[in-house]
């Protein structure tokens, strides 16, 4: 199972690359937003990439990060969101914006993407909006602690906070509706989940 892919970028064609690694030119799909951010030819990339074997093909899936390549494996998991939508989603929302509008329940957002109508928007928010609010909260979590020896009880609640602005709510409304979850909870995850119950109200 190839996972990562270092090399030579050889070309770019629509929504493909191809990247040389060790003599070896491997075909690559990516998504929208991650074309517009590579370099020209000849220069070095370096991607996340998912593997994904079929009857007929293999294809190989390359992202700038692992939270993306996590946010396309969990699409990929709902019903009538193939590969091909999933990226069609990160190539219009970005893994932000994606994780954003799912968590939020922006079907409006997602039908933006090619193949998405109102339908599967729906189903896609439906069985993902809690695993994308944990992912998200985990990505920021994660991003703190690898800039961070300590992290003090206020720090905490930051990122409370900061996870909520980072799902698209207002600084002012995120630090309301946190100060009532800490009064409900005691950990970050379950304060999230309880704070974005009171959002949507």
């Amino acid at each position: 199972m190839i996972a990562r892919l270092r090399g030579e970028l050889l070309e770019i064609e629509g929504g493909r690359i191809v990247v040389d690694a060790g003599g070896v030119g491997y075909e690559v799909l990516v998504p929208d937003t991650l074309l517009s951010r590579l370099p020209e030819p000849g220069a070095a990339v370096d991607l996340v990439v998912r593997q994904i074997f079929r009857e007929d093909n293999v294809s190989l899936y390359g992202f700038a990060e692992p939270f993306e390549r996590r946010l396309f494996d969990l699409l990929t998991e709902v019903k009538g969101c193939g590969p091909k939508t999933s990226l069609a989603v990160l190539g219009e929302l970005g893994g932000d914006g994606a994780a954003t509008a799912i968590a939020t329940q922006d079907a409006k957002s997602l039908c933006r993407a090619t193949g998405v109508g109102p339908r599967l928007a729906e189903r896609i928010i439906l069985e993902l909006r809690e695993k994308i609010q944990h992912e998200a909260l985990g990505r920021k979590v994660a991003l703190t602690s690898s800039t961070k020896a300590v992290v003090q009880a206020a720090a905490v609640a930051d990122e409370l906070i900061d996870a909520l602005v980072a799902l698209g709510y207002r600084r002012l409304e995120a630090e309301q509706a946190a100060d009532q979850a800490r009064e409900q909870a005691p950990t970050v995850e379950e304060q999230l989940k309880i704070a974005l119950r009171s959002l949507r109200k």
